[in-house]
């Protein structure tokens, strides 16, 4: 059994990841991290070990070669 938390509410994930509440939502809009919804089918959960993955393997905008 695992002692790590996996899900965090979204605007403590926000907090601790450094990313908007919004770009939380499009990553799950997107399907790239999973979540729990509440009754009235807003996002009230998030999957840490995906939104790891996500900024693992975000690369940030190409830079140009000289």
């Amino acid at each position: 059994m695992s002692l790590v938390k996996t899900w965090y509410e979204v605007d403590k994930a926000a907090a601790k990841y450094g990313l908007t509440r919004e770009a939380i939502l499009e990553l799950v809009r997107g399907g790239l991290v999973r979540s729990e919804e509440g009754e009235n089918g807003e996002v009230v959960r998030v999957n840490a070990d995906d939104l790891k993955l996500q900024l693992m393997n975000y690369s940030g905008p190409e830079k140009e070669s000289h």
